[in-house]
């Protein structure tokens, strides 16, 4: 896996782990932690979860050539 791969991967999480708690608690952690929806560090940030998600979704459509050791 690309090192590219694993930083998207792990944005996306840490992307849905922020909209997990904003659907079950009403609490937008990049918000709180980067000084409101409209700072420009929370949109900067909100802007590199798309991306990622945007470049996880190659994920998806890659070939892999899997090899099995016996």
């Amino acid at each position: 896996m690309l090192i590219l791969d694993r930083i998207a991967l792990i944005i996306s999480i840490i992307g849905g782990i922020n909209w997990g708690l904003i659907g079950l608690f009403r609490f937008d952690l990049v918000a709180y932690l980067f000084g409101g929806q409209t700072a420009t560090l929370s949109r900067v940030i909100y802007t590199l979860v798309g991306l990622s998600a945007i470049w996880c979704i190659t994920l998806l459509f890659r070939r892999r050539d899997y090899e099995y050791e016996d």
